[in-house]
């Protein structure tokens, strides 16, 4: 039991701090230093001149007004012009666009990291009844290790942490308005991050259906008057979206997920399933298809326990563990957006309390997927995979590429596995009839536990 719980409050609140300091420093050198915040202001500030955001050359002469703010690799100036975003996102950037640069940067960096320090430490609360210090330790490490998206201040850092603070507000049924409120943002930002969390709700029962339900509504309440904008200024703004996904995921482009992409060895490299299948075969028809044939059946299955299962609080923690792997999986994905992986650690917690085979298979899993998810080991990792020109060997060197430089697709997809198989098979619905103090007996941001 935990003596003095805001001890560990202030521990997270230590490493994500560290967190949000080490990537503001690294923006005085690096050029992609704001890149994905700067992307969606100046759309926004686009639509709100009456230009189209989601046209390069509209972008490009935004651009030209501030050419203090544009880097000289033309890599990061081209991506800079493409915007892959949904309209949605305009509903939440606009308020910023409405001020200048320096001002709308400070706050977006402020909201971000402050959403991102609650979101840590609610993860942590959610696993602490069960295994304090491991879940302590865990959530540290995701914490200080997110160098890479206070450095680019991308949108995921604020999806993310709102989408763990409504997850903590729905299963612990307090503030149950705010965690409304934070989904339906998350969505609006990120609905890839998100999606299946929120699905998870609209089938776990009538009360969280209901929220769900409710967060969907006010998605779409504060989605639609950006939608009307963007179509009234960019009628032909999904062609012109298409177009950019298709320019920036081209052949060794920054969002080509093939051993060719331009961010292969480095620690900001995309995570999704596709990279790794694309060393075996190099063909977005292949590995496209083959993610799909991988993960739907593995998402229908969850699918169907979560809508058929009684609801528990335990049984969530283990159906969002399963979920959230395979969410970083199916679709284009970065680190920045696994640190989603928060989620996973309160049901590893509750798995190590059961001190078996299991327990051992959870903290290995959810331990190496945690590492590997962070920024820190990952530009160890990368810089090792860069030297060692692993792209010209054969079999033997796309091996050690798949396990150098593309871990992290790796391991998420055994902690979906893992985490899936336990929740289809071997999680006890008995868990329900001690739900109720379970949840009594977690400690909160307020009480001793």
């Amino acid at each position: 039991m935990i003596r003095a719980p805001w001890m560990s409050y202030l521990l997270l609140l230590l490493c994500g701090v560290f967190s949000v300091f080490w990537g503001v420093s690294l923006q005085r050198t690096a050029p992609a230093k704001s890149l994905d915040f700067k992307l969606v202001y100046f759309g926004a500030r686009c639509l709100l001149s009456g230009c189209d955001p989601y046209s390069a050359n509209d972008l490009e002469r935004m651009y030209q007004a501030d050419e203090d703010r544009r880097p000289n690799d033309p890599t990061i100036r081209r991506v800079e012009t493409n915007i892959i975003y949904l309209p949605t996102i305009f509903a939440v950037v606009a308020p910023f666009a409405l001020l200048p640069w320096s001002l709308a940067n400070g706050l977006w960096m402020l909201l971000t990291a402050g959403t991102f320090l609650i979101a840590g430490c609610l993860a942590w609360n959610l696993g602490a009844h069960y295994a304090p210090q491991l879940a302590l330790a865990l959530c540290c490490l995701v914490m200080a290790g997110c160098q890479i998206l206070f450095l680019t201040e991308n949108a995921a850092g604020l999806a993310v942490s709102l989408c763990i603070i409504a997850v903590w507000c729905l299963l612990r049924e307090r503030l149950i308005a705010v965690g409304v409120v934070c989904l339906a943002l998350s969505l609006v930002i990120k609905p890839h991050d998100t999606g299946f969390v929120w699905l998870f709700f609209l089938l776990a029962g009538a009360a969280h259906r209901k929220r769900a339900l409710a967060a969907l509504v006010v998605a779409a309440l504060l989605s639609l008057p950006a939608m009307l904008w963007i179509t009234n200024t960019s009628p032909h703004w999904v062609h012109e979206l298409h177009r950019n996904l298709v320019t920036t995921a081209s052949r060794g482009d920054m969002n080509d997920p093939g051993p060719e992409s331009v961010t292969g060895f480095t620690p900001n490299s995309i995570i999704s399933l596709q990279t790794v299948l694309s060393v075996l075969w190099d063909d977005p028809v292949f590995y496209n298809s083959a993610t799909l044939v991988i993960c739907v059946p593995f998402l229908v299955l969850w699918a169907i326990k979560v809508w058929r299962s009684k609801y528990s609080f335990e049984g969530s923690l283990v159906a969002l563990a399963s979920v959230i792997s395979l969410t970083m999986l199916v679709t284009y994905h970065r680190t920045y957006d696994a640190k989603l992986i928060l989620l996973t650690i309160p049901a590893c917690a509750m798995l190590w309390a059961r001190m078996d085979k299991i327990a051992q298979w959870a903290f290995a899993l959810t331990t190496i997927g945690v590492v590997f998810t962070g920024d820190i080991a990952m530009g160890i990792v990368s810089a090792m995979a860069g030297r060692l020109h692993l792209n010209d060997a054969g079999l033997a060197g796309k091996v050690l590429l798949l396990l150098l430089d593309r871990p992290e697709p790796i391991i998420l997809s055994a902690m979906a596995v893992f985490y899936t198989w336990f929740y289809l098979r071997r999680f006890s619905e008995e868990a329900g009839s001690t739900d109720s103090s379970l949840r009594a007996a977690a400690p909160n941001l307020t009480t001793r536990a």
